[in-house]
């Protein structure tokens, strides 16, 4: 179901009612764009905090263009689930006046391919859903509620009447006398006067008219115009008032818009399912929580208290047993895989009204399909998993200790040693006695590196610069022989072991008050490719973890912090 700003708030009870009645939820984004610093700054031996930030810095500029949530509701005795899936077009429109003018960044390449798919941006920009930040809300809340509070002590700085302006005001007030006088009238509109001559009609109003209030309003085309409200006695005009305050908030409820579902799903402490989520809870964190913080134990703890419950397929995909059957796990190929022996797919019935989607029916790259795909996986691998147990668990929930193990850990791309970020507590310590920082001349090559540890068996390497990389030895055993020959041979290179060279850049950036992401500024050039695997050989690396084509091109998955445009000349939001 595609869901807009025109039938939000038509839909949104029956959203709230399918995310508090699903067994499991699962989520998709569509974004204007994956990673704003290129996608080689993703290195095989990045520390979770380091990934942490490379993603936090190079993603969350992008804007989030459609959501997918899909509800899936088990039926225990038929062992089959009911989908609501749910295709949400967002886009931050200021549908409150003093709501942000936000900010983003768009990638060519992640564009072209949503264009490639049948994106349809007009729909984006003219029906997408607004919302906030909790953040931005309750700032707004708070200077409105201010607002009201002081609304009988307002006042203006009366500035005097131009020569120029004179006859256009003596119209206005004729028409706001004639409208006075007359009973029960309709509120008298004000249109086609510029921000100078609405000044002067306010402190014209406040001057003469003590029973009339008047108000700002944006017409469809942005344009503003006036609203004179008038009142017969005091009694009356504090109900106007009242009316005025109320509409007030409801526009500000508006504004929250899709933050509401977030909210929701946040309150019922669902299971949340996505596929490589990372990307997905980074920006559902920067659009609808606030500014992502620094340091990823602090993103851990306020993740936790937003989606309490996480599990990530991407990482389920490449875990045995699952591993030993998923060759290619982007989302696409990992459902053919699953639609196969030695797995049983799971029922999966759309439910009415939902008909769009159907697993027949592709809608791939389409933020609620995709969400509607991942939660059909991971139904499908849960059972995969009970039928692996020792007696068979015929129907495996997501609520089962199986499962449980996956909770709350999402996947790293191409991290070998560490496969995933842990939510709820501290992440995987590993040894790198096998790896080494190494510098040498900028003529140097990866042959040349090559040739370096030849005597040591194969190797991988992680390019940082152009003068520097990471070299990690395949035959761990043969580590301490090469620290101890090429850290003290005098020549043009440097060895340092990774312990060594990780413990100096984390104190120099803990002096600094600042992350970056290598200690050099060389840029990378065009003939060095960042992270080479060893050719194909026994005993050889595995190469890292790499998406598809597919799954490569896909736009991000969720600002350091939300960057909102100051206006030179802020017009007030009472004329």
């Amino acid at each position: 179901m595609d869901v807009t700003k025109y039938n939000f708030y038509e839909e949104l009870e029956s959203i709230l009612e399918a995310i508090e009645g699903s067994t499991f939820l699962s989520i998709d984004g569509e974004f204007t764009g994956l990673d704003a610093e290129g996608s080689c700054h993703i290195a095989p031996f990045d520390t979770p905090p380091e990934r942490y930030s490379k993603m936090k810095n190079g993603s969350t500029d992008f804007l989030l263009l459609q959501f997918g949530l899909c509800a899936f509701k088990v039926d225990e005795e038929k062992h089959l689930y009911e989908a609501k899936p749910y295709n949400f077009y967002l886009f931050p429109s200021q549908s409150h006046r003093n709501a942000p003018d936000k900010r983003f960044m768009c990638q060519s390449s992640s564009i072209d391919f949503l264009v490639s798919h049948g994106f349809d941006f007009n729909k984006v920009f003219r029906e997408g859903i607004p919302y906030l930040t909790s953040q931005q809300e309750h700032e707004m809340k708070s200077f409105l509620e201010q607002k009201h509070s002081e609304q009988n002590n307002q006042s203006f700085t009366v500035m005097e009447v131009p020569e120029n302006q004179r006859e256009f005001l003596e119209g206005i007030c004729e028409k706001i006398n004639t409208f006075m006088e007359e009973d029960d009238a309709e509120p008298l509109e004000i249109k086609d006067c510029n921000g100078l001559q609405r000044k002067l009609i306010y402190q014209t109003v406040e001057e003469k008219y003590p029973l009339a209030r008047l108000e700002t309003r944006t017409g469809e085309k942005k344009e503003r115009y006036l609203i004179l409200h008038g009142a017969k006695d005091a009694e009356e005009l504090a109900k106007i008032d009242r009316e005025r305050q109320a509409q007030q908030m409801m526009e500000l409820d508006i504004q929250v818009g899709f933050t509401k579902v977030i909210q929701a799903i946040t309150k019922s402490e669902k299971l949340v399912v996505g596929h490589n989520m990372i990307l997905d809870i980074l920006h559902c964190m920067s659009h609808f929580y606030g500014p992502l913080p620094n340091d990823l134990e602090d993103f851990k703890s306020i993740t936790s208290t937003v989606f309490p419950k996480l599990i990530d397929t991407k990482l389920m995909a490449n875990t045995p047993p699952l591993k030993e059957f998923i060759e290619l796990s982007s989302l696409g190929e990992m459902h053919q895989t699953l639609q196969s022996k030695p797995f049983n797919p799971v029922i999966i019935k759309v439910a009415p009204g939902f008909e769009k989607y159907s697993e027949e029916a592709s809608s791939l790259h389409e933020a609620g399909f995709d969400a509607f795909m991942t939660g059909s996986c991971f139904a499908t691998m849960c059972k995969f998993l009970g039928d692996c147990q020792k007696p068979v668990t015929d129907f495996l929930l997501p609520s089962s200790p199986v499962i449980k193990a996956f909770v709350n850990k999402l996947y790293l791309m191409r991290i070998a040693d560490i496969q995933y970020v842990t939510l709820d507590g501290p992440d995987l310590e590993v040894n790198r006695d096998h790896v080494f920082h190494v510098t040498f001349p900028k003529e140097w090559r990866a042959s040349d590196l090559y040739t370096l540890f030849e005597p040591y068996g194969n190797i991988q390497i992680s390019w940082l610069s152009n003068i520097s990389a990471y070299v990690g030895l395949h035959n761990k055993k043969n580590s301490k022989i090469a620290f101890e020959v090429l850290s003290k041979e005098n020549h043009s290179f440097q060895v340092t072991s990774y312990a060594f060279h990780h413990r100096n850049k984390t104190l120099k950036l803990s002096t600094a008050g600042k992350r970056q992401h290598s200690e050099e500024f060389d840029p990378l050039p065009n003939k060095m490719t960042r992270n080479i695997p060893v050719p194909n050989a026994e005993g050889a690396f595995e190469s890292p973890v790499k998406k598809t084509v597919t799954e490569m091109s896909k736009p991000g998955k969720i600002q350091p912090e939300d960057k909102t445009g100051k206006k030179l000349f802020d017009e007030s939001t009472d004329w």
